[in-house]
């Protein structure tokens, strides 16, 4: 079993700045898959980034891509993301999931069979 627990989220004005911190706990959590996925109002949750078990492959979203950096750090156990130049439409609860084991990571939700409780991003016009 692992335990996802993300912190950082909160309110901001665009062109801001914030960074989400994952912290994984439990069997073999450090050597997953790591990924953020979010979910805005109305909307579905979607892929934000991923990297993979051993930090050397970050894949993005294009809407995020050159904005946001996923980063994990394995002595600490955590991931973090974090996002530069924020929009109004960045809005959302960030999730924080860890996939597969010596995986690369994917956008795929169902590839990640632990999720954290996740946090609210505000970004204000």
């Amino acid at each position: 079993q692992v335990q996802l627990v993300e912190s950082g989220g909160g309110l901001v004005q665009a062109g801001g700045s914030l960074r989400l911190s994952c912290a994984a706990s439990g069997r073999t959590s450090s050597n997953r898959a790591m990924g953020w996925f979010r979910q805005g109002p109305g909307k579905e949750r979607e892929f934000v980034a991923a990297i993979s078990w051993n930090g050397g492959i970050t894949i993005y979203a294009n809407s995020v891509k050159g904005r946001f950096t996923i980063s994990r750090d394995t002595a600490e156990n955590t991931v973090y993301l974090q996002m530069n130049s924020l929009k109004p439409e960045d809005t959302a609860y960030y999730y924080c999931a860890a996939g597969n084991t010596y995986s690369s990571g994917t956008y795929r939700p169902s590839d990640y069979p632990y999720w954290g409780q996740g946090t609210q991003v505000t970004v204000s016009s």
